[in-house]
Formats: C-alpha cells, sequence, structure tokens
C-alpha cells in the first residue's frame, strides 16, 4: 500500500491536510463593462455544440493560481519559472496583463518570453470567463514559444497541463517530465508530473512528485495536491487542514480563493458535514458571485438536505451558464428526486446528446460517461466494455471502482471483487466506494456482510448519492 512510503507531506503531517485535485472552475470577468454572453448561453443547438470543447478542456487539473509564491532557499527566482504568478494585480489585472503581451508581441513577434506569458495569460482569462478557447489560444502560442525557444519549461509545462485537461495522460507526463528537465529547480512540472501519474495509478510516484512540488515552493497548487493526497490515503482530517493552507496560500484573490473553498466544502459535503459545506460554498460564492462550481455543489448540498426547490434553483443557474455534464446531471438528480420525472427525463436526454458529441470530437471522458450510464442503469454490457476500457486508460483506483460497479450491475459479482479491493487498496475513506463494495457483497448472497458495507457508507456520508442513499439506508439494516 502507497501509504507506507515515507512521504514529506503527504504521509507525514506538518501543519496541513488535503483534498481532492479537481478541475478549475471557470469565472466570469467584471471589466468595467456589461458582461456579453458567452456562447453556450445563446440558442440551444449552438450550446450543445460547444459542450465536448468545454468537457474537453475543463476536466483536468488546471488548479487555481496563486498571486503569490515563496522561492525555496538556495534557489533564485530566475530558476524557478513559475505558471502561477503573473503580476496580475501589478498591471490592473489579467486583461491588462493579456493587452500588455499582446502589444509586445506586436512589436517583436518573435519575443519567445512574451509568448509563453501571453499563453499562461490566456489560461487565467479561462479560470476567470469559462471561455474555453482561451486555452485554445494558449495552447497555440506555447507551441510557437517552443519552436522559438526549444528550452522553454514554462511552456512545456502549460502543455502538459492541456493535455492533462483533455485526458491525455501519458502524453502529459511525457511533457512534463521535459518541462522538469528543462526546469529541475521549478516546483510546477512536478505537480503536473503528479496528476498524471494519480490517473495512472502510480500512487508512490505521484505522492513523492507532489512532496517535491510542496518542498520547492509552497503554494496553492501544492498544498491542494497534498490535500488530495491524504485523502486518499484515508486521512479527511488532514486533508481539511492543507485546504487551509492553500485557502491561505490564495491571498483573497477572488477567482483562487472561490476554488479553494469549493474544494474545502467537498471535503465537508462528502464526509456529512452538510451545514459546514453549505457554508463554505456560500462563502466561495461571495468571493466570486455566479461562480459555477460552487453553485453546482450548493446544489447538491441543498438536495441532500431535502430542499429541491432550491437546489434546483442553483443547480439550474450553473447549467445555464456552462453546460458542463456533471451540472446537467446534478440538475436532472435533483429533478428525479424531487419527482419531477419530466424535467429530469430533458436533462438525461442532453447528457446523451454530450456523449454523441464527446465520441465525434474524441474527447476521452469514457470514465465519466461509464459511471453516470452504471448509477443509472444506461445499456449495463455496452457500458461494461466503455468501462474497461476507461480503466485501461486510467488504471487508477476509480478506474478499478467504475469497473467493480459496472460488473456487479451486470450480474458479474464475483468478477468484480477483485477490482473493489483493488479500489480500496489506499484506505480511501469514501462513502461510493464503500457502497459499491456492499452491493457486491449483497449480489453473491452475503447479506451480513453486505450491510457491514452500508453502515460503513452511512457512517461516511449519509448523503453520497441522490440515486442511492435511500438504498443503502434500507440495506443497512
Amino acid at each position: 500500500m502507497a501509504a507506507t512510503v515515507l512521504l514529506l507531506g503527504v504521509l507525514r503531517e506538518p501543519a496541513g491536510g488535503g483534498t481532492r485535485l479537481s478541475a478549475q472552475a471557470p469565472r466570469h470577468a467584471r471589466e468595467g463593462s456589461p458582461r456579453r454572453a458567452l456562447p453556450w448561453q445563446l440558442e440551444p443547438m449552438r450550446k450543445l455544440a460547444l459542450i465536448a470543447i468545454i468537457l474537453g478542456l475543463t476536466t483536468g487539473a488546471l488548479l487555481g493560481g496563486v498571486l503569490r509564491e515563496t522561492s525555496p532557499r538556495g534557489a533564485s527566482a530566475a530558476e524557478i519559472p513559475s505558471t502561477e504568478f503573473f503580476g496580475i494585480r501589478r498591471v490592473g489585472g489579467t486583461v491588462g496583463l493579456v493587452q500588455q503581451y499582446q502589444t509586445t508581441l506586436r512589436a517583436n513577434p518573435k519575443d519567445a518570453k512574451a509568448t509563453t506569458q501571453l499563453g499562461l495569460a490566456y489560461q487565467q482569462r479561462y479560470r476567470e470567463s469559462a471561455d474555453p478557447t482561451y486555452l485554445n489560444r494558449a495552447g497555440a502560442l506555447f507551441r510557437r514559444a517552443l519552436a522559438l525557444q526549444p528550452d522553454d519549461a514554462v511552456a512545456a509545462n502549460g502543455l502538459a497541463a492541456l493535455a492533462l485537461s483533455r485526458h491525455e495522460f501519458r502524453n502529459a507526463l511525457v511533457l512534463a517530465d521535459k518541462a522538469q528537465r528543462l526546469a529541475p529547480h521549478s516546483a510546477d512540472p512536478y505537480g503536473a508530473i503528479g496528476d498524471a501519474l494519480l490517473e495512472l495509478g502510480r500512487y508512490k510516484g505521484a505522492f513523492a512528485s507532489f512532496d517535491k512540488m510542496t518542498k520547492l515552493r509552497p503554494s496553492l497548487s501544492a498544498y491542494a495536491r497534498i490535500a488530495y493526497a491524504r485523502e486518499l490515503t484515508g486521512r479527511p482530517q488532514a486533508a481539511l487542514e492543507a485546504m487551509s493552507l492553500a485557502l491561505d496560500a490564495s491571498g483573497g484573490a477572488p477567482e483562487p480563493a472561490a476554488w479553494t473553498l469549493v474544494e474545502l466544502g467537498k471535503l465537508y459535503f462528502n464526509t456529512g458535514r452538510l451545514a459546514k459545506a453549505r457554508a463554505t460554498f456560500s462563502s466561495a460564492l461571495q468571493a466570486l458571485p455566479g461562480y459555477v462550481y460552487a453553485l453546482d455543489w450548493l446544489a447538491r448540498t441543498e438536495a441532500a438536505s431535502g430542499r429541491y426547490e432550491a437546489g434546483v434553483v442553483h443547480a439550474q443557474r450553473a447549467v445555464d451558464a456552462v453546460p458542463l455534464p456533471q451540472f446537467v446531471a446534478t440538475l436532472a438528480d435533483i429533478h428525479r428526486a424531487a419527482g419531477n420525472r419530466a424535467e429530469a427525463r430533458e436533462q438525461y436526454a442532453l447528457i446523451g446528446a454530450i456523449q454523441q458529441l464527446l465520441a465525434a470530437n474524441r474527447v476521452n471522458a469514457d470514465l465519466e460517461l461509464a459511471l453516470f450510464r452504471v448509477d443509472h442503469g444506461i445499456r449495463l454490457k455496452e457500458t461494461l466494455e466503455l468501462a474497461l476500457r476507461a480503466r485501461a486508460a486510467r488504471p487508477s483506483i476509480y478506474g478499478d471502482d467504475i469497473v467493480a460497479w459496472a460488473l456487479a450491475r451486470n450480474g458479474r459479482c464475483a468478477e468484480a471483487v477483485a477490482y473493489s479491493k483493488r479500489s480500496l487498496r489506499l484506505g480511501t475513506k469514501d462513502a461510493s466506494l464503500y457502497f459499491h463494495r456492499g452491493m457486491i457483497e449483497r449480489c453473491l448472497g452475503r447479506d451480513a456482510i453486505a450491510a457491514e458495507w452500508f453502515a460503513r457508507t452511512l457512517a461516511t456520508n449519509p448523503n453520497f448519492s441522490l440515486i442511492w442513499a435511500n438504498a443503502a439506508r434500507r440495506y443497512a439494516s
């Protein structure tokens, strides 16, 4: 088990703990003029046409940027190119920074440093505006920067981040390794290396990379990764401590603070503390009004509390802003729980359209799609094959869990046991993992053992699923 490895930040507990890695949530920027409607806020068909692009560009590990940093002892700032610090406040915000580098490049199109910095600024604009075209522009700029200056570690790491966002984990690892070789004293490549290794199921190496990142330069991204590692290894309180450090590292900047508050709230939610979760998601919305990830999680929290009407309001706002599949699924599940069957079917149909667009656009979201289908009982035999392919590409504990769940839903419960055991190998305290194991044991006729797993599920998070929580309660008794 990876928990036997003595790592600096992951398995030792100095002042800080951890939370889960998550997609960087987009935000709407206020720039002194009325906000124009983003493309997906227009007609429904145009909304659908962009969903695949949005999913492919927002589900990676692009963590909220830190607007302050600490250099490791003995290394100069020049030796540590950072993708987290852009001097945004100093130049009048990200828009001012974009304009500054655009002006520089108009004067000198071959300025490799300005090309890279504009790419980083576009990444930040994406986080602020939710407009995925900024990431396409960033990728083009990073490739151009590397053509101008092949040893540009920041550009290489920027491309690694884009590969992560598209779930191209092996390619991301190659690019991040290149960035690390180019800048051996930089913290940033270790984050991308660790992110890729996590999804590839190579946890010992991932945790070591996160420890190295934190040792080189403590930052929001470093603390958040340590937090997730601690959550994976079954230490939610240590995870909360690390995410609190990440919140401090945000420096109060709206987008990083909102992102971190959402991650903190998810830790509370996942451990069954709904009141704390609700307050934390509300704080994220105060830090950044309209923040879609906060809206989605606040909707889930309200629904888990039986406040379906409020949940629908928040979920609908998230879907209207950015129709990511997880937002649509949240809205559909709340409608279903509230007894609004027609509205739920309408949203589930939208997810079906998303699936077709994903396939057409070669976006690899197989693992997420498999989980949705298995949970909702959609084409289970076909979905098992999808889950197996997804696990081959992402052999993580969650890949193991989804295969186990898919096998169980197909009645192949004896085969599911081995995958379920692998999914629990890190000691992760995840109610969904426990519930799936309980369902496998129940399928095998071992009702007493199953009841123990259902009891563990409810003790961890009694509101883990709008669809399955009631089943866990029934089977636990």
